[in-house]
C-alpha cells in the first residue's frame, strides 16, 4: 500500500453486502482520518431466474463495478447464523462469487460480523439498520439515506477503514525498537472499538 498508506495517502475501500436478489456495494476513501463518500449502488437481480443465471449476472455486474473504482482494500460482511438453510445456503453462493471478484482483481479481503459493523458505526451492536443509515449518512456527509443494501454496504467499507488502520498501524508500531507502550495504548484503542474488554497487560513480541 506505500509508505504510511493508511495514514498519510488515500486509502480506497469498497465495503458488500452480498445476497441474490440484491447485492449493496459502497466505495469510501480515507485520508488521514477523514472518510469521504465516493459511490454506492445496488444490484438487482432478477428473482424470478435460475440461481445459477443470476450468479453468471452478479459477476458480471460488479465486476464492472471493482474495475471502475479501483479500491485499494474491499470488506464483506461475514456468514451469520440462519435458521433457514436454503437462504444461507444461497447467501453462501453470493460470497462465494463476491469473493471470487474480489481475489481475482488482486485485491485484500477482510470480513466483518454483522454485529461488529453496527458497534463501529453506531456505538452498539444491537443498532437496527436505520440506525446505522442515519449514522452513514451523517459521517459521509450524505444528502439522504442511501437504500438499504447501499447504506449497509457503505458500513462495512467504513468498518474496515477504521479498524482495518489500527490494525495495520498496531502491526508496524509493533516491529519498531521500544514500541511497547505505543503498542499498547494503540491495542486499547482498538479493543474499545471491537467492544472488547481492555487487558490488563498487552505483551508485544517482536520478530526475530
Amino acid at each position: 500500500m506505500g509508505q504510511n498508506g493508511w495514514y498519510g495517502w488515500t486509502v480506497i475501500a469498497i465495503g458488500i453486502d452480498p445476497g441474490t436478489r440484491k447485492l449493496g456495494w459502497g466505495v469510501v476513501s480515507r485520508t488521514g482520518n477523514r472518510l469521504l463518500h465516493v459511490a454506492h449502488g445496488v444490484i438487482a437481480l432478477d428473482g424470478s431466474e435460475s440461481i445459477a443465471s443470476r450468479l453468471v449476472e452478479l459477476e458480471g455486474q460488479l465486476t464492472r463495478v471493482i474495475r471502475e473504482h479501483r479500491p485499494n482494500v474491499s470488506s464483506v460482511e461475514s456468514l451469520f447464523f440462519n435458521k433457514d438453510a436454503q437462504a444461507a445456503a444461497k447467501l453462501g453462493h453470493a460470497r462465494g462469487v463476491v469473493l471470487l471478484c474480489l481475489a481475482r482483481e488482486g485485491i485484500p479481503i477482510a470480513e466483518y460480523a454483522p454485529a461488529k459493523i453496527k458497534r463501529t458505526i453506531a456505538g452498539s451492536g444491537q443498532a437496527d439498520k436505520r440506525q446505522v443509515a442515519s449514522m452513514v449518512r451523517a459521517a459521509l456527509s450524505l444528502d439522504g439515506l442511501p437504500p438499504a443494501d447501499a447504506s449497509d454496504a457503505l458500513a462495512i467499507a467504513m468498518t474496515h477503514l477504521r479498524l482495518g488502520g489500527l490494525l495495520h498501524a498496531l502491526e508496524e508500531a509493533g516491529q519498531r525498537p521500544g514500541a511497547g507502550a505505543e503498542v499498547e495504548s494503540r491495542a486499547r484503542v482498538l479493543l474499545a472499538l471491537l467492544g472488547k474488554k481492555r487487558p490488563r497487560r498487552v505483551v508485544v513480541r517482536r520478530r526475530a
